[in-house]
């Protein structure tokens, strides 16, 4: 029987509210920065990492991100500003929101993102898409590219990884197509877990029925965030799951190409 993941809720004791009367500025939960990353999007990205997430994979990294408040509370204005210093590095890269769940904070993604624009900044949307119903149309005008975790393409598979449902996230890559907004697909392979191929083939074929999708990426499951269990005294489900291998990869690959679809 597939077990149920447990849940944080990531906002218990949380109060989000628009500050500075005079600036109507958005206050948020930032956990932290990366600057120079090379794979969150196209060149080099300044990376926000904001706290607050609906699900709970099991093989998630950030767990110290899942809920909102556990990070910094700062102004949509400050990040911004850490932005602006680094404008010069990025004209070959960009923005890019992650998490956590940036949607789970939508006023302050939408102000970051919608401010990095206005400074001819690239932007990008890390998600998994489960809040996508939270992106309205002027959202989506300040984004220049969706990075859409697609954790499992079969439900049953989907549910037992993240606790949730896959159908929203579903509809949301639906409604980026029919925007034509540019999307990348990102996949974590974790054997045991998201390898079988069914499942495989289910992810890929949600790819090919999509006309946006860019690039698809086959991510190795690592357990570089386990310690971060240990020292949040959370339980670590895959602790006897071995990483993926090059051969899991290239036969995830094989089941893509069977299906029509290329990947990264």
């Amino acid at each position: 029987m597939l077990s149920t993941a447990r849940f944080i809720n990531p906002f218990e004791g949380v109060d989000l509210k628009r500050t500075g009367p005079e600036s109507g500025q958005v206050a948020g939960f930032i956990h932290s920065y990366e600057t120079g990353s090379s794979i969150d999007g196209p060149g080099v990205r300044f990376v926000v990492f904001t706290t607050g997430c609906p699900l709970a994979c099991r093989y998630c990294h950030n767990p110290d991100t899942r809920k909102v408040g556990g990070g910094n509370r700062t102004l949509a204005s400050d990040v911004l500003e850490e932005i602006r210093s680094m404008r010069v590095y990025l004209r070959n890269g960009g923005v890019t929101l992650s998490g956590g769940e940036p949607l789970c904070q939508p006023r302050l993604t939408h102000a970051i993102l919608k401010g990095a624009k206005a400074m001819g900044i690239h932007t990008t949307l890390d998600t998994s898409g489960f809040l996508g119903s939270r992106v309205d149309d002027e959202m989506l005008e300040s984004i220049d590219l969706v990075l859409l975790d697609i954790k499992s393409g079969d439900e049953a598979t989907y549910k037992h990884v993240t606790g949730r449902s896959l159908e929203p996230t579903l509809r949301f890559a639906q409604r980026l197509d029919e925007k034509r907004k540019p999307v990348w697909i990102r996949f974590v392979l974790v054997p045991g877990l998201t390898d079988g191929e069914d499942n495989i083939r289910k992810v890929a074929r949600i790819c090919k029925g999509l006309s946006n999708v860019e690039r698809v990426e086959i991510l190795p499951f690592h357990k570089m965030g386990e310690l971060k269990y240990h020292e949040l005294q959370m339980a670590y489900d895959l602790t006897d799951t071995p990483e993926a291998n090059g051969d899991d990869i290239i036969r995830a690959i094989d089941i893509f190409e069977e299906e029509g679809v290329y990947t990264q």
